[in-house]
């Protein structure tokens, strides 16, 4: 049995956890509230604010896990290096975590080192830098905190009269004490796909089939497996998916986002180095093992024989209508639970917020079925649960 500390308790926390669990691993669950998801299916669990790297060096004292699972960005990362000197199983390792967090990082490493294609960048430290790249770049941009999840201060910002809303919004969506923006050239996509990339301890790294997805605001609505891309774009992210992870090094899941473009190829675009939100759609069954199970296999150092798709699956998100520090009821589950191949599952948020992530309905069907047909119904159950 190994002792696992779990650094973000919510929804895609809470589905990692069940997996450790039926592995029959120990797991502390941590995160800045009490009652959190992750946290009603773990064996304990703290609260603190893990960007207090004092706190959170407590915490690993108190517990001394074996293997530390960042799930969220809001954690003092560098105190990860030290934490993996003394002997401690960082996931996928501490240089990812670093990397990964900071949209600066990780973007310099992809397209100055490793020479992937992404769009044109450049960096803000303030509204004057901002405006001086916004001319470099040109309109439309897109205007993102350096450290931020969920799609928080990020903005399309289609004019120059759009730029001073652009920078406080973007500074207002930053976590932690990081007060730098990254602006980017709008690429002219066709589609976007998250490609669910596996690194092993002992084995090859694997590729999920691509997942596609529907954002607004930066944040996933739905998403479809498989997502239709010709062989030679997934070849082609495929190829950067398995040369950004060999470079950040360490085992684990990472959700790789690409734009496809018919005419340009694929852009890389983003990375995160544990299970992603698109990847819920995994929990339909699409494959023989989910994006959780994978990523407790590999964290664990458990063989994966291999990934095959097993049928199509569509998911789509379940908001809040509300703002409330009251436990949330929920009307409408008959509506899921009379519809055939269908599953809901609520994450057991204990507030609301407007336009918060409350649950998931999944649908699935045969392999080669109807993928736009399954989506449609899909997002019409989930827009039939209420949130109140």
């Amino acid at each position: 049995m190994k002792k696992i500390l779990l650094l973000g308790s919510g929804e895609l926390g809470k589905e990692f956890v069940i997996s450790a669990q039926r592995k029959g691993q120990y797991v502390i669950a941590c995160d800045s509230y009490a009652g959190a998801p992750a946290m009603q299916v773990a064996d304990d669990y703290e609260v603190f604010s893990m960007l207090d790297g004092d706190a959170l060096e407590e915490v690993v004292r108190k517990h001394q896990p074996d293997i530390i699972v960042p799930e969220i960005e809001a954690i003092r990362t560098e105190r990860l290096y030290d934490f993996e000197k003394q002997g401690i199983q960082v996931v996928p390792s501490a240089r990812a975590v670093n990397f990964t967090m900071n949209r600066k990082a990780i973007r310099d490493l992809a397209a100055k080192e490793l020479g992937l294609k992404t769009a044109k960048y450049f960096y803000a430290k303030s509204l004057e830098e901002l405006k001086e790249a916004a001319e470099k770049v040109g309109f439309p941009c897109v205007v993102k905190p350096l450290m931020s999840s969920s799609g928080k201060g990020q903005s399309l910002v289609k004019t120059a009269d759009d730029l001073e809303h652009a920078w406080e919004y973007g500074c207002s969506g930053s976590r932690g004490d990081i007060k730098e923006l990254i602006i980017e050239e709008f690429i002219h996509f066709d589609s976007e796909i998250t490609l669910l990339t596996v690194t092993q301890q002992n084995g090859p790294t694997l590729f999920c089939p691509p997942i596609g997805h529907v954002q607004k605001s930066g944040d996933y609505r739905e998403s479809f497996q498989p997502a239709p891309i010709r062989p030679d774009h997934l070849k082609e992210a495929q190829d950067m998916a398995e040369k950004v992870t060999r470079a950040l090094t360490g085992a684990g899941i990472w959700g790789v986002e690409f734009f496809l473009s018919n005419e340009n190829g694929v852009y890389f675009s983003e990375l995160s180095p544990r299970p992603h939100d698109t990847g819920m759609v995994t929990l339909a069954g699409t494959q023989n093992l989910n994006e959780f199970e994978l990523h407790c296999r590999a964290v664990l150092g458990l063989p994966i024989p291999g990934i095959k798709q097993e049928r199509c699956g569509a998911s789509a998100v379940i908001l809040s209508p509300i703002a409330s520090q009251e436990r949330p009821n929920y009307r409408g589950m008959e509506e899921v639970t009379k519809e055939e191949d269908t599953y809901l599952r609520i994450f057991g948020k204990p507030t609301t917020r407007l336009n918060r992530r409350m649950g998931v309905v999944l649908c699935y069907a045969p392999n080669g079925s109807d993928l736009d047909a399954l989506r449609d119904k899909c997002k019409s159950i989930a827009d039939r649960v209420e949130v109140y």
